[in-house]
């Protein structure tokens, strides 16, 4: 893909998932003073696993990539505002959620259940693994990205 269409699909992308991100944001009713920033944490997330999985990155690795960044700045977000990091961690993480992979694994759970033969159905179950598997996978680096700086930098107090 050359730089023009990389630089047009990541914009475009920048620009819905931080509408996909405020939308979020707006349903969780955070404080209107951190609607930018949970706006920008959506398009930096999304943006950067676009143009990760663009340049042949798997999904998987991506997502990581872009909830760890979600992460970041929601936590530098979070300092600056004085707010939870989660205002800003958890709409910006909403547009990363693969919504594809679900959709396909519970369409495969309804074509294995109606399967005409048994080579059919081990297609089906095939197929339904692969795209549960993702899902699952994608999931978990969502979590592990947005919980990074957490376990990273943040120093719990000895009890005495």
């Amino acid at each position: 893909m050359n730089t023009p269409d990389l630089f047009s699909l990541a914009l475009a992308d920048a620009l819905w998932s931080a509408l996909a991100a405020l939308g979020f944001a707006v349903l969780f009713n955070v404080p209107v003073r951190t609607l930018p920033g949970c706006m920008a944490c959506g398009a930096l997330g999304h943006m950067l696993r676009t143009l990760l999985a663009a340049q042949g990155v798997s999904v998987e690795l991506a997502s990581l990539v872009g909830a760890t960044a979600v992460g970041f700045v929601g936590t530098a977000f979070a300092r600056r505002w004085e707010t939870p990091a989660m205002v800003f961690t958890v709409s910006g993480a909403i547009p990363l959620v693969p919504g594809v992979f679900a959709f396909r694994a519970m369409l495969g759970v309804i074509n294995l259940i109606s399967a005409p033969d048994v080579q059919a159905g081990m297609a089906a179950l095939y197929e339904t693994g692969v795209n549960a598997a993702r899902t699952g996978l994608i999931l978990g680096a969502l979590a592990v990205g947005i919980a990074a700086p957490t376990l990273l930098f943040h120093r719990h107090r000895p009890v005495v």
